[in-house]
Parts: structure tokens; sequence; C-alpha cells
């Protein structure tokens, strides 16, 4: 059992798309005091080239609730953006992606530790707790 009077909270993304690392993407970590708080900005921070984010800040003693905000917009832009110089003939004039953020929000408990994955697509996700 933990003596830690607070949460912990890391993540990490997979293109499924691609089966690999989404690199780049901006994440930004938010957490409240009770359900009816006021979320409180903590920072934020980007995948790694293996997707994920090894440097979120700590959340304050006393938090109850967690909340990730992924930009996922500017990721599959990119990532289409490359796929165009590669094969112009190939240009595809549609949107990059269907959800340009995903924000995830989920209930914590002192002491534990929280990872939550997210499996992105251009048109879908998923998210579960990890371990």
């Amino acid at each position: 059992m933990s003596t830690s009077t607070t949460a912990s909270v890391s993540t990490h993304i997979l293109d499924t798309s691609a089966g690999r690392p989404a690199e780049g993407v901006a994440v930004r970590l938010a957490a409240r005091q009770g359900r009816d708080a006021d979320w409180q900005a903590l920072g934020g921070s980007a995948t790694d080239a293996d997707g994920r984010c090894k440097d979120l800040p700590a959340l304050p003693e006393g938090t109850t609730h967690v909340r990730l905000d992924f930009a996922v917009e500017p990721y599959f832009e990119k990532k289409q953006a490359d796929a165009q110089q590669d094969a112009p003939a190939n240009r595809d004039s549609g949107p990059a992606v269907f959800f340009p953020e995903v924000a995830i929000t989920f209930a914590v408990e002192p002491g534990e530790h929280y990872h939550v994955p997210l499996l992105l697509n251009p048109f879908g996700y998923s998210v579960y707790r990890g371990s």
C-alpha cells in the first residue's frame, strides 16, 4: 500500500492507423478537488519518440479528478502533409482528423498511480486504465 497522499498520472499514445507511437502530441494536464470545483491547469508536455509523456506535472494534494487534453489535430496534419510529400499523386483533400482534440476525465484516489493510454487513429480513439 502506498503512503503517498497524492495520485500520479502517466500516459502514452499509440497511433493504431500506423501501428506506431504518436510522437510530438501536446498533452495538457488539469486537476480539481471535488466534482464541483474549478479545474486547475497544471501544465503539460509532449509525447516523445516512444509516444510517452515522461514529465507530466505532479498532482496537488487533494486531487479527486484529472483531465488529460490531447491536441491530436497537429499530429495528423503533419502526418498527412508528410504522406502527401512522399506521394503527391495520392492527395486527399479531406480533413486530416475527425476529432481535433481528445479530452479524458477520470477520478483518482490518493496514493494510486493512473496510467491512461490513448489508442488513436484519424477517425476514432479509445482509452483505458493501464498499469
